[in-house]
């Protein structure tokens, strides 16, 4: 049974065939005519039926010169925010010698939009897009790309598929109005303590580099300088420990609040990638390690675009001091000792329930409202 069921996969990827309404319609017109010509004999109904089949002889061969030897290849965006257009680009190919193929429809099982050709000539080959919206951040799998066409009397819709597997990533938004928020460490650093390391540590010994402005004198290389006549400075790679991290609790079940305690994560990771900070992403079951720009903040919506929330999911536990880090909750259970918290479930700035773990240390613990 299994092997059948495959081999019928195979086939209907191969080919399959549907009528249209007007194909339905001369198609029970043929059977009528030639039902009438068998009983009375009648020369010229023979022939309006041998017509009418000859028509759809015709368009069945002239459909299936349309969409064989077509090569399609399929190139998705690295990923999309939700709300976003998510533009879908096919690379078209026409592979006969001397058949052009007319009204070709490029589309995917799942996907609402597709993208249209009206004709390629033999050996041509053609861009076309389609554009899509999607109101849910994940992923979404993509399996087959399917050539649909019913040229040339619209007589029949005649499909084939090219497997061609690949994914749609669906970022959570990164616009959400986000409270400010800082660790514990950071704060203490720029009141001129060193935590982590020696006093005035900062972090591993890359090399050299030319001095820009901004950079601490202290760094200043003076026997390199001296010996090129302009100012080299040394360059430290930043650890885990100068990195802020933002902690997401995945525990929950409501969809409204599990979307949005996701996108005020996003909307965190946007905001230190504008101010220039290094910033990670810790899950109960995924980290994102330390890093700043552009690439780092898709690698943190790539990660939160696959989180599942559980109500009986684990606590995160972040892989450095608490202190040094920003949870991300629907209620803040379980927040001690976190530098910051945003609880999306309560009432506070800007939406949000926010405080510090410094902050909370001189003031009565207070209790948002649920929303």
């Amino acid at each position: 049974m299994r092997g059948i069921g495959a081999a019928w996969r195979r086939l209907r990827a191969w080919r399959r065939i549907y009528f249209t309404r007007g194909g339905l319609l001369f198609a029970l017109g043929a059977f009528s005519v030639g039902f009438a010509a068998m009983n009375t004999g009648n020369n010229l109904l023979f022939l309006l039926l041998g017509a009418m089949l000859g028509t759809i002889v015709l368009s069945s061969w002239l459909s299936e010169q349309s969409i064989r030897d077509m090569e399609v290849r399929r190139r998705t965006p690295r990923g999309v925010s939700v709300g976003e257009p998510a533009r879908i680009v096919y690379d078209v190919r026409n592979r006969k010698r001397k058949i052009p193929s007319f009204a070709l429809l490029v589309h995917e099982e799942g996907l609402a939009e597709g993208a249209y050709l009206s004709r390629l000539d033999a050996g041509e080959e053609r861009t076309i897009r389609s554009e899509h919206r999607f109101v849910r951040r994940g992923v979404y799998p993509l399996d087959a790309i399917t050539l649909t066409t019913s040229f040339p009397f619209g007589l029949f819709r005649k499909e084939r598929d090219v497997s061609q597997p690949g994914e749609l990533v669906i970022w959570p938004r990164t616009d959400r109005p986000v409270p400010p928020v800082s660790a514990v460490g950071d704060r203490i650093r720029q009141q001129g303590t060193a935590r982590w390391g020696a006093p005035g540590s900062r972090g591993e010994y890359r090399g050299l580099r030319g001095y820009r402005s901004g950079d601490d004198p202290r760094d200043i290389h003076w026997r390199s300088t001296a010996r090129l006549g302009e100012p080299v400075v040394r360059q430290y790679e930043r650890d885990a420990a100068q990195s802020l991290w933002i902690c997401l609790d995945t525990r929950g079940k409501d969809h409204e609040r599990v979307e949005a305690t996701v996108e005020v994560a996003a909307s965190l990771a946007a905001r230190f990638r504008d101010d220039g900070k290094r910033f990670a992403l810790a899950t109960p079951g995924h980290r994102v390690e330390p890093g700043s720009g552009p690439a780092q903040l898709e690698r943190v919506l790539d990660a939160l675009a696959r989180i599942e929330f559980e109500p009986d999911a684990p606590l995160v536990e972040p892989p450095v001091e608490r202190e040094r880090c920003v949870l991300v909750s629907i209620s803040g259970r379980g927040a001690q000792g976190f530098g910051d918290v945003v609880a999306t479930g309560r009432r506070g700035p800007a939406g949000y329930g926010t405080g510090t773990s410094a902050d909370r240390a001189h003031r009565a613990p207070q209790r948002g409202n649920e929303a």
